[in-house]
């Protein structure tokens, strides 16, 4: 009896040092695309979560001035892209959100990080970003600031949570 928790310890000791470390926490409505590899998707790498509160929204605009951050039901009337994932954060470590794009191509995103639970913006406790990265400020994001080239497979890119700071928003300082 004592040989064989021997050899179960062991063969356990030795699968814990053959897995892979663990990767990010994949959320959202899509993240089986993601996990699995399965594209065309976009998976963003989340940075600087201001807390863990509420929900992370991940949408996904067609690529031009006119139409990026619009309302989704207008867009869906007319039978443009869009498509919004969200999901509850985990209580720790890295976070990536999935959305499966229609196909390969260019597209617009924003990140958003619901933390009151409201389906509008809330200036004053939501965070925001995008994949170019740039302090947002006072203005709202550009559609060149938003752009993203989708291959046929997972398309990754970091994007830096910006909030509410003084008179504008900016990624969160370091301490």
């Amino acid at each position: 009896m004592h040989f064989a928790r021997i050899v179960i310890a062991s063969a356990l000791a030795w699968i814990a040092i053959a897995l892979p470390p663990a990767a990010n926490a994949q959320i959202g409505e899509d993240s089986d695309y993601c996990r699995t590899g399965r594209g065309p998707a976009i998976q963003v790498n989340v940075q600087g979560l201001k807390d863990r509160s509420g929900e992370l929204w991940l949408e996904l605009y067609p690529p031009n001035d006119t139409d990026y951050l619009r309302t989704d039901t207008d867009l869906v009337a007319e039978g443009k892209v869009f498509r919004r994932t969200r999901s509850r954060l985990p209580a720790t470590g890295n976070v990536a959100i999935c959305v499966r794009v229609p196909q390969p191509g260019t597209y617009a995103v924003l990140l958003r990080h619901n933390r009151v639970g409201r389906d509008k913006f809330s200036f004053w406790s939501d965070g925001a970003g995008i994949p170019a990265n740039r302090a947002l400020v006072r203005s709202k994001p550009t559609v060149e600031q938003a752009k993203v080239i989708a291959g046929a497979g997972i398309t990754t890119v970091s994007v830096q949570m910006q909030y509410l700071h003084g008179f504008g928003f900016s990624p969160r300082s370091s301490k």
